[in-house]
Parts: C-alpha cells; structure tokens; sequence
C-alpha cells in the first residue's frame, strides 16, 4: 500500500469553486429575496450574512444553488443540517481531480461516472453539485426514511436532477454499500460526510463552540433539534468508529468501486484510519488537505485496485476521447 500525503493544508477554496471569491450579495438577493433580511454590516462596516443564524445560512444557500448551479427548488425541514456549500463543492472538485490522474489528466464526466454519497441527508447537496458542475449520476443513500424523502422530492422538483439521482433507503442502519450496491454494479467513487459525534451532549458541545466562533455570543441553547437530525451529527463511535466500519465494509466490495473516500474532520483521527487501511489488501491511499476559511479537514481516499485493473477500468468505463 502507497500513502500519498500532503501535510500542507490550503486555505483558499479550489480553483474551479464557484465561492472562491467575496459572495455578490445583489446577485444573491435577486436569485433569492427573502436573503434581503438577513444582510447586515458585520463588525467592519461592509454588508454580511449572519452565520450564525440558520435560517439566513439556508437562505444563503437557496441564493447560492438558484445563481450559480440553476436549482430553483431547494427546501428541506427545518430539523436536518443546512450544509456549507464551498466546502460541499471543494469535496467534489477534489474527487474530480483524483479521477483525473487515472485518466490523462480528463476528467470523466457525464454518465461515465456513477458516484455513490454515503448519508445524502435531506439537502441532497452532493448530488445536486455533481450533477450541475460534472453530468455525474448519483446513488444516493440515507438510513433516514424522511431524508429519503425529502432528497426524492428535491431531485423531482429541478428537473435537471431527474433521471441523474436515485435515491436509496439503507435498511441496515450498521451497512454502508450492502444493500445498496449489487453484486456486479461498477461504482466510480464513494463520497462521505460522516458524522462526528459520538453522542448528544458531544454534538450540543460543538454546536455552542460553532455558534460563539461565528457571533461571538455565548449561547446556551443552540437553534437545532438534535432529536430531529441525530443520524447526521451523531453514531455510536463518533466520526473514527464511523469511518472505520466503513473501511472495513468496503473490502467486501474492493472490485464493484474505485475510489473509496470520506471526509475526515478530526485530524486526530487520520493515525487510526490509516492503521484501519494498513491491515487490508488496499493499493493506494490519497489524503487531500481542504480548507475554508479558519477551518481544515481533508479527504482520505483509497482504492483495493492494482494498477492493471485501475486501467481496464478506465478503458471500459471512461472511453477517453482523446484516445479513440
């Protein structure tokens, strides 16, 4: 197994990221009015959304999805996460690059790639992005029936999603590619935003430290409703005993995927993931700094292909263009 590591960690977004720049907040008004009322002048006098208020972040993102990627339907309940999405995008842009290296520097696009999200959460937002930046299609799975749901009627409602995303209902709450990807299937890459937590107090405890790092406000009872969104911030293990079980599973699919990956936002985690890596039959392991702003994570990728069969894959699959 090769471990490929930058430990240099990039604060700008990537080059291809729409948000790489100040936000145009007449722009984002027009695709989304309503945002008008949650735009004040922050502590150095130039217009701000406030960030810690969730319903001007879901307001935001609406803006953002309707101006820049042409979702002009995006609602979800009010109980799951409202996802940030330069981060979201970076992920995919970065996933992108990764196929890009096994192919000529090309991206593949379109309907040669199928990506599975592990969690798609009821914003649907990685396919949304992969759909709109790349043609990607999209497996998207949640243990969360209503999640399902509401993830089933955003891509209903954009019709640029339709017949891109399939929505899947895990029925093993302890399964990540059982049931959800058959015997044969061929998936291109796995996209994972885990959560973090290994309980409710935990997950109240980050949230407070989120709200005062935005405000600068003490709060004592932040605006979520765990009970509502416990699938998303919170398992059993916390984000290290997540992605752990996910390592171990995806062995028993090493020759359907070929790109495993998850987010990892806990650097204190990475020595126990690659230690997890380091006891299977994996080939290669990629971890990708990101950065947004005053906040680091990266992503852990890795592939059970040998290179003869990463290169049949890419000859079946890919059909490089600049090669026929």
């Amino acid at each position: 197994m090769s471990t490929e590591k930058n430990t240099q960690e990039k604060v700008r977004l990537h080059i291809r990221n729409k948000n790489r720049e100040r936000y145009d907040l007449k722009a984002l008004v027009i695709a989304e009015p309503l945002l008008a009322d949650h735009i004040k002048p922050n502590k150095y006098g130039d217009d701000s959304v406030d960030f810690s208020n969730p319903v001007a972040v879901k307001l935001l993102n609406k803006a953002l999805l309707h101006h820049y990627y042409g979702i002009k339907n995006w609602d979800f309940p009010e109980d799951n996460l409202v996802p940030p999405i330069p981060g979201r995008a970076d992920y995919l842009h970065y996933m992108a690059d990764l196929l890009s290296q096994s192919n000529f520097g090309i991206i593949p696009d379109g309907d040669k790639i199928t990506c599975l999200d592990i969690g798609v959460g009821a914003n649907c937002i990685y396919p949304i992005i992969g759909v709109s930046e790349y043609g990607w299609d999209f497996i998207a799975s949640d243990i969360d029936p209503k999640s399902i749901e509401s993830a089933e009627k955003i891509v209903n409602d954009n019709e640029q999603l339709q017949n891109k995303v399939v929505c899947k209902l895990q029925q093993d709450p302890t399964s990540y590619f059982s049931g959800i990807i058959s015997e044969d299937q061929k998936i291109d890459l796995t996209v994972c935003n885990p959560p973090f937590h290994s309980s409710t107090d935990e997950a109240e405890k980050g949230t407070k430290r989120k709200v005062r790092n935005l405000s600068g406000k003490k709060v004592e009872t932040p605006e979520l409703n765990f009970a509502g969104i416990s699938s998303e911030l919170i398992c059993e293990g916390g984000e290290s005993g997540f992605i752990h079980q996910m390592i171990l599973e995806s062995e028993k699919f090493s020759k359907n995927c070929y790109w495993f990956s998850t987010l990892v936002s806990k650097k204190s985690n990475l020595k126990g993931i690659y230690k997890t890596l380091g006891n299977l039959e994996v080939k290669n392991v990629k971890t990708i700094p990101m950065g947004t702003g005053n906040k680091s994570t990266r992503i852990i990728a890795w592939t059970f292909l040998s290179k003869e069969e990463q290169q049949e894959w890419r000859d079946t699959r890919w059909k490089n263009k600049s090669e026929n």
